[in-house]
């Protein structure tokens, strides 16, 4: 049986339809579509503050420099405060020891003779009955309350002879109540006793004004410079060169007072003395 011959498809075939021009696109890339979302919103969106382990190694770096410096400020501004401090108080010391040792210690009297001034020859007794007026009288400081309590031993040679310096100078006992003075003796051992409710420097001119006994610069109770004899301070064996008046009793040091010729001095000069001795 013979086949049956195909009928040929004389139908023409059409062609697709062209595309309108400029509409042809190419494939766009991932995240496109979330881009333009973005850009027709109206613009970027507030970006979120950077997390520290988003920090670049730059940021961070200059983060701990900015750190190192503000601790550094600190430390030098307590530095600067210490060292205020310490100049402050320095300043403080520095005065007071400029005080110290620049106070004035020159003595000041009324002039003409003191209430029961002696001008004899030694040797002289405790003169106590007008100790009072002459303590008021050269602004003497009173005892009490005691805020200083300090001693200085006084030895007198004339010529060359050691002179008594008697107990109880500066006490008067002519009333019910006895008057002591800051400035004093308890025993013969001449040991000048300062008790004073004032810290001050005592001198060798208020000890004998005290006293009673006439001290100038070139004269001490009778005894005066002339062209053979000399009036002449020592303390710790050191002849002193200030005026005698002005010679300031130190505690627990020894002043001299001598009267007569250079040979007359005591050789050796009484440098020491038992301080542990007196009575207190």
């Amino acid at each position: 049986m013979a086949k049956k011959r195909r009928k040929p498809n004389n139908r023409p075939r059409t062609a697709p339809a062209p595309r309108a021009a400029g509409t042809t696109t190419a494939e766009r890339p991932a995240g496109a579509e979330t881009a333009d979302r973005r850009s027709s919103s109206g613009g970027a969106q507030a970006t979120r503050p950077e997390s520290p382990s988003s920090r670049s190694r730059a940021e961070k770096k200059e983060l701990a420099r900015e750190a190192r410096e503000t601790a550094r400020k600190q430390l030098a501004r307590q530095q600067r405060m210490k060292r205020l401090a310490w100049a402050g108080g320095l300043g403080v010391l520095i005065a007071g020891g400029v005080l110290f040792f620049t106070r004035d210690t020159s003595t000041t009297r009324p002039a003409g003779e003191l209430p029961g001034e002696l001008r004899t020859e030694a040797p002289w007794d405790a003169n106590g009955d007008e100790a009072q007026e002459r303590a008021e009288a050269i602004g003497l400081p009173p005892e009490s309350p005691i805020v200083m309590h300090e001693h200085s031993n006084v030895q007198i040679f004339v010529h060359g002879q050691s002179q008594p310096i008697p107990t109880e100078i500066g006490i008067d006992r002519s009333d019910a109540e006895p008057y002591v003075a800051s400035l004093h003796t308890h025993e013969g051992s001449g040991t000048v006793h300062m008790e004073s409710s004032v810290s001050r420097t005592f001198t060798l001119g208020e000890f004998f004004d005290i006293w009673g006994v006439r001290l100038s610069p070139s004269c001490m109770g009778a005894y005066c410079n002339d062209d053979t004899n000399e009036l002449r301070v020592f303390v710790e064996g050191e002849e002193a060169t200030t005026s005698i008046r002005d010679v300031a009793l130190n505690d627990q040091q020894v002043v001299v007072i001598t009267y007569g010729t250079p040979d007359e001095v005591p050789d050796p000069l009484p440098v020491d003395f038992d301080f542990e001795s007196v009575p207190q």
